[in-house]
C-alpha cells in the first residue's frame, strides 16, 4: 500500500463575515458571481464563484460594523488587473446605472498602469485584485526622491491604491496644497486639485473649494496634456478643467 504524502496541490478559499445575506448576494450577483451554495439557517453560509476563484461567507460577529471596513479580506492574484476592473465596472453600470465609487458597496478607482484595485462589499470586506509581478519596492509614505507637493501626490497615490484609505489621502492632500501649493508648479497644483475634487466626490464632501481654485489656474497646452495623460481615467475631468 502506497504511503499518502503531502503534495503541493492545495486550494485555499477565503471565509469572510456576512452581515446581510440579501445584500451580499445582490452585490456579488450583480457583478456576475454565481452562488454555488446559499443558506441562512441554521447558520449563514454562502459560496460564490467568478471566473476561477471562490469567495465564501459565514456568520458575522454581533460586534461587526461594516462601515469600519475592517471585516475581512481576500487577495486575488491575476495576470492583469485592468480587465477585471473593466468587467466589474461594466456590470455595475448595467445593473445600477452607475459605477459604485463611494459608500458601501463600492469599487476603487483604477488608474491606467496601476497594479491593484479593491472591491468593498456590503459587509465591509475588501477583495483586492493584485497584478502578479507587482513591484516589490513600493515606497509606502511617498518617494524619498520627491519633495513638496509632488511627494504629497505620490503619498496620496499609495494611500489610495495600496492602503485603500481615501479619507487619509484627502486629508494629506488638503494639508499639502495649503503648505506647498503656492510654491509648486501650476500643473502639479492642478493635478492635486483634481485629486481633491475626485476624493471629495467619493467621500461625499463639498467640491466647491477645489473646483474654484482649479478654475482660477492658467494652464498651458502642455499642462493640460500632462493632466489628461495622468488623470484621464477620472470621470468629469474635462468639466473640471478651466
Amino acid at each position: 500500500m502506497s504511503e499518502i504524502s503531502v503534495r503541493p496541490n492545495e486550494t485555499t478559499v477565503p471565509l469572510m463575515p456576512c452581515a446581510s445575506v440579501e445584500e451580499t448576494l445582490a452585490f456579488y450577483e450583480a457583478l456576475g458571481f454565481q452562488a454555488t451554495h446559499k443558506q441562512s439557517r441554521p447558520y449563514v453560509y454562502l459560496a460564490l464563484q467568478w471566473s476561477g476563484f471562490q469567495l465564501h461567507f459565514g456568520p458575522a460577529p454581533k460586534s461587526l460594523d461594516p462601515a469600519r471596513e475592517e471585516s475581512g479580506g481576500c487577495l486575488v492574484m491575476v495576470d492583469a488587473v485592468a480587465p477585471y476592473h473593466a468587467a466589474f465596472v461594466a456590470a455595475m453600470r448595467q445593473v445600477y446605472g452607475k459605477v459604485l465609487s463611494s459608500g458601501l458597496p463600492r469599487i476603487t478607482r483604477y488608474r491606467p498602469g496601476a497594479s491593484r484595485f479593491t472591491l468593498i462589499d456590503p459587509s465591509g470586506n475588501s477583495i483586492i485584485f493584485i497584478q502578479r509581478g507587482e513591484p516589490a519596492d513600493v515606497e509606502y509614505g511617498g518617494s524619498k526622491k520627491l519633495t513638496g507637493l509632488a511627494k504629497a501626490l505620490d503619498n496620496a497615490r499609495i494611500l489610495r491604491e495600496f492602503k485603500n484609505d481615501d479619507l487619509q489621502a484627502f486629508r494629506a492632500l488638503k494639508s499639502a496644497v495649503r503648505r506647498h501649493g503656492a510654491d509648486a508648479p501650476v500643473v502639479e497644483r492642478a493635478i492635486a486639485l483634481c485629486h481633491l475634487i475626485d476624493l471629495a466626490m467619493v467621500l461625499g464632501e463639498p467640491t466647491d473649494p477645489w473646483s474654484a481654485d482649479l478654475r482660477g489656474l492658467e494652464l498651458t497646452t502642455s499642462d493640460r496634456q500632462r493632466i489628461e495623460s495622468e488623470l484621464g481615467h477620472l470621470t468629469g475631468l474635462q468639466e473640471w478643467l478651466p
